[in-house]
Parts: structure tokens; sequence; C-alpha cells
């Protein structure tokens, strides 16, 4: 389970390295293999996207679950063209690291400051900016969709 919040900087190369706490973990879920895509949910699109980073094991459950879409579906069909056609399989290196590939560090508008936010299954890669003006949005907005469906939760 990832969770947690890490500032990390790309290196020259494009490269970043997994926090110490999570290494293990990778190693043990998935042997260091790593798949990073683009973020298809609301809050990672727009003019400040955000890219998905997942463990192999968590990635071919979702390919599972999306290859049973029909294939007739529009949406489903972005879906898949979106989420899957930009897919990139990474392997941590000894160090940690793993390369972000280019296209995907251009789509999530990244240079040298990002943010690894854990989310129990996979990880979410922001631009520190990025990052920081969706927090900022977050607390400072009205935006309550959804919001009938957590209220049962506890805390």
């Amino acid at each position: 389970m990832f969770r947690g919040i890490s500032s990390i900087n790309l290196d020259d190369k494009g490269r970043l390295a997994i926090p110490t706490r999570y290494r293990d973990e990778l190693q043990e879920c998935c042997e260091r293999q790593l798949i990073v895509t683009v973020a298809v949910n609301e809050k990672c699109i727009g003019e400040n996207g955000c890219l998905w980073l997942y463990p192999l094991p968590e990635w071919e459950r979702l390919e599972q679950t999306i290859s049973r879409l029909p294939t007739l579906n529009k949406m489903a069909g972005k879906l898949r063209r979106f989420l899957i056609g930009n897919a990139s399989e990474c392997e941590m290196d000894g160090q940690g690291r793993f390369l972000l590939p280019d296209k995907l560090r251009k789509f999530a508008q990244m240079d040298k400051k990002i943010v690894l936010v854990g989310q129990l299954n996979k990880f979410e890669i922001w631009s520190e900016d990025a990052w920081t003006a969706k927090e900022t949005e977050w607390l400072n907005g009205n935006d309550d969709e959804g919001l009938e469906e957590l209220e049962t939760l506890s805390f």
C-alpha cells in the first residue's frame, strides 16, 4: 500500500528515484517492474496533467478490466487508446531510479521538481507547481460532486 507525499527531483536524464521507504515493497510485489502512463481522471486532466505509476501486477489487473470493456463503446475505445496507448514499461535500477519517458514528462509538464503521491495501489506523479496549484484549488473549491457517496464514511 502506497501512501504519503514525497518531493523528488528529476535528474538531467529524466530519471526519478523512488523513495527508499517504497523500494522493498516494489521489489517484493513486482520485482521492480513498473508501468507509467497518463492519468485519466478529472483531477489530472487539463493544462497541468499528472501521471500514474503502477507496479506491474496492479497494471495487469487494470488491463484485464479494460480488456473486458465493449470494443464498440466509444468511451472504452478512448480509454484504451489514451491509458494503454501511452503506457510505458519501466524498471527500477539498483538505486531505485527509472526513466520517465520524454513524451510523458511533456504531457505532465514536468521539469525538475516533482511530487510522488501514494494512492494505495499506485502513485500519482505531478510537477511540483501543478500539485501545489491543484492542492490550493481543492482546498479553496466548492466542488462537492460525489459527496453523497462518501457520507457514510467516518474517520
